[in-house]
């Protein structure tokens, strides 16, 4: 693993690192969709991650999903002749079972055959990949941190399928000076000595794969408060997102962050963590500013008040939204959506077949 850049050692980009850690504490938040400009560091984040999973495998914690892949090879295929003759069901493994308790990776998700991305996706949601082939069925556990990405500029999800991604990530392609020469740095140093970069950042990498398997053994001791369920019900509300998986992700994001932060109950701070993530992809273009939310600013503050652990490290920075994750800004529940009038002036043309009232 020497020759993969520590997630630790990223820069620029503490939401994508959140993100990418909420879903690893808590696969069933359905993945998270990476949407940016090539050379935004989307795979290097990804294969980062894969490192600090608590699988005992090595191969299988990164599995990449080529755009080819057929249906077969993603979800396994099922010996029938075998089944038929001797009553035994035979299941050859996919891509799903190899990249289970491991990161599922697909590049140019929106490429991906649709009805590819929905199986993903349904399987991700459950935990559990179904094989059935001629009244003969098969099932086996395929618990996966489901991370794709994609660049706009090639083209859309269908809102279905963009609804159906637990968590959202959209990157710039501009920076800060001083982010650009931070990243520029670390990247060249670890392309000069990997291992000596590998090993200068193994003390914080081995504190961060901690933190996510006792995060994970914390996950089911927290409940939901009524105070989370509303907190939640009105971000949703008054971001107009059809349906309640929006407040299902929610609620389950801001578990996995409170149980990174090593709390066994939710805090106001947890919810607008992950708040931005969850609606991103789901706000109304009409919906109203939740005049409640908190500003970028004061969620980073409130953030910073809960620490992940007593010990600072790199990883930390991971875990702090940045201005970008901010709710809405503040505006008047009252006010109306603009109208477009028509133009005083122009004629309306009648059609030549149209009768004349």
């Amino acid at each position: 693993m020497d020759s993969l850049f520590p997630f630790t050692a990223l820069h620029g980009q503490p939401l994508l690192q959140t993100a990418l850690l909420l879903a690893t504490v808590d696969p069933l938040i359905g993945g998270v969709l990476i949407e940016g400009p090539r050379g935004t560091a989307k795979s290097t984040a990804a294969r980062a991650l894969a490192a600090l999973l608590p699988s005992a495998r090595e191969v299988g914690r990164f599995v990449n999903l080529p755009l080819s892949t057929s249906e077969e090879q993603l979800v396994g295929s099922l010996d029938l002749e075998a089944a038929l003759q001797g009553g035994e069901v035979r299941f050859r493994p996919g891509l799903l079972a190899r990249a289970h308790e491991g990161v599922l990776y697909v590049d140019e998700v929106n490429l991906l055959a649709d009805g590819l991305v929905d199986l993903l996706l349904d399987v991700c949601a459950s935990g559990v990949n179904r094989i059935e082939r001629d009244a003969i069925s098969h099932a086996h556990p395929a618990r996966i941190t489901l991370v794709g990405t994609m660049n706009p500029e090639e083209g859309e999800l269908r809102p279905q399928l963009l609804d159906r991604f637990g968590l959202l990530v959209r990157l710039g392609n501009v920076l800060p000076p001083a982010e650009r020469q931070a990243i520029v740095r670390a990247r060249l140093a670890f392309d000069a000595d990997p291992r000596a970069f590998s090993e200068q950042h193994a003390p914080a990498q081995q504190a961060l794969a901690e933190r996510i398997v006792a995060a994970r053994a914390t996950l089911p001791m927290i409940a939901f408060s009524d105070a989370d369920h509303e907190r939640v019900a009105a971000l949703c509300h008054a971001a107009a997102v059809e349906g309640v998986r929006a407040d299902l992700v929610m609620l389950r994001a801001a578990r996995a962050h409170a149980a990174l932060a090593a709390r066994r109950q939710i805090d106001v701070a947890d919810i607008d963590a992950v708040a931005e993530l969850v609606l991103a992809h789901r706000r109304h273009a009409q919906a109203a500013p939740d005049a409640s939310a908190p500003s970028a600013g004061s969620q980073a503050a409130s953030a910073s008040q809960h620490p992940a652990s007593d010990q600072a490290s790199p990883a930390q920075d991971a875990m702090q939204p940045s201005a970008d994750a901010g709710a809405p800004a503040e505006g008047d529940w009252g006010a109306m959506p603009s109208q477009v009038l028509p133009i005083a002036g122009v004629k309306t043309v009648r059609p030549l077949n149209a009768k004349k009232s």
